[in-house]
């Protein structure tokens, strides 16, 4: 069954990691595209789903990277908005396990400034899943805008959201604000748990899972690193177990969950409303296909997400050996590979 297409709708951001430089005082940077919404719609396409990228591109040096990033992931950016404001920077530093701690530069930047004008006139017609999230739900004054989007376009496709809590930029209390409005637009609540620990601090998952499940989001998934994921499903919970990898970093790990989880539903025809119908054993699948694909992602440097077995196309064009998801993974498991 050939999956319906996915809108994906936020930031890009130019993921910016320090590293040793050979002269004295100055400090060398690798800039790499990312941003939650645009790691999970690269994701996506990379894994063979139709998907579309509504975003504001700035036409700078960083806008450019961005939009060469997507198109070569099979990314539809056909409306995407050219944005005459800067680009968003944000300063990565990985510590000894891959995680990495980011500083933004994101003031007056092209991400944030959407206008109803610019997604009135947006076709969902042939969409079977909106997802969003991070900090185009948040910021300022585009976050009402998106919201809007959103509502209008739940009745006739699986709204998908990622919290992606950024706090050094927004506070928490901020996301904790409108959460529950998010649950009540949302079918899918994806969120990992840092996210959980900033959103609602001290709550065990199943906890989190019931109130938001009240505020009227029917499935939650939140991420729990190397111990994988615990799903809830109107209240039926399924753990899934990680997967092996030797982590190069997690940079785009949870956004490449995110796209495998809503590959693995799209292309069995489960999206496209209300989740109506779907079942746990559906959930887990999912959500083991989605720890296959975090696991690839971290096994190479960067938010680089790995391309389908159907395609020839490399991993990275940084040099790293391509991966392949093999279709038995989800019935049948095994250890992420590490790059050659």
């Amino acid at each position: 069954m050939s999956p319906r297409r996915i809108t994906v709708l936020g930031e890009c951001v130019a993921d910016a990691f320090t590293r040793p430089s050979t002269a004295a005082n100055e400090l060398a940077l690798r800039v790499l595209p990312g941003g939650g919404p645009a790691n999970t719609a690269a994701a996506l396409a990379r894994l063979g789903t139709p998907t579309r990228f509504l975003a504001r591109l700035s036409g700078d040096v960083f806008g450019r990277l961005f939009r060469a990033h997507l198109e070569a992931s099979g990314v539809d950016l056909s409306q995407a908005v050219a944005a005459a404001e800067p680009s968003t920077l944000a300063v990565a530093e990985l510590d000894d396990t891959g995680q990495a701690a980011f500083s933004f530069h994101a003031r007056d930047t092209a991400d944030w400034q959407w206008t109803p004008d610019e997604l009135a006139d947006v076709d969902l017609s042939g969409t079977a899943c909106v997802h969003t999230g991070s900090l185009a739900l948040v910021r300022e004054p585009g976050a009402a805008v998106v919201e809007e989007f959103l509502a209008a376009a739940a009745p006739g496709a699986t709204i998908s959201v990622d919290p992606n809590v950024r706090p050094l930029l927004v506070r928490p209390e901020v996301y904790r604000g409108r959460l529950a409005h998010w649950c009540a637009l949302a079918d899918i609540l994806r969120l990992s748990e840092d996210d959980l620990a900033l959103l609602l601090p001290g709550a065990p998952p199943e906890q989190a899972c019931d109130l938001w499940h009240a505020a009227g989001v029917r499935l939650v998934v939140i991420t729990l690193g190397a111990d994988g994921a615990l799903a809830s499903l109107d209240g039926e919970r399924v753990r899934v177990p990680g997967v092996a990898a030797q982590v190069v970093d997690t940079v785009g790990a949870g956004d490449s969950f995110t796209a495998g989880l809503l590959h693995h539903l799209g292309a069995r025809g489960l999206l496209g409303g209300r989740l109506t119908g779907l079942r746990p054993d559906e959930v887990a699948a999912a959500c083991r296909f989605g720890a296959q694909v975090a696991a690839l992602t971290c096994s190479v440097a960067g938010p680089h997400p790995p391309w389908d077995d159907r395609s020839a196309r490399p991993l990275t064009a940084h040099g790293a050996r391509a991966e392949k998801i093999l279709a038995d993974d989800v019935e049948n498991p095994r250890s992420a590979p590490s790059p050659g």
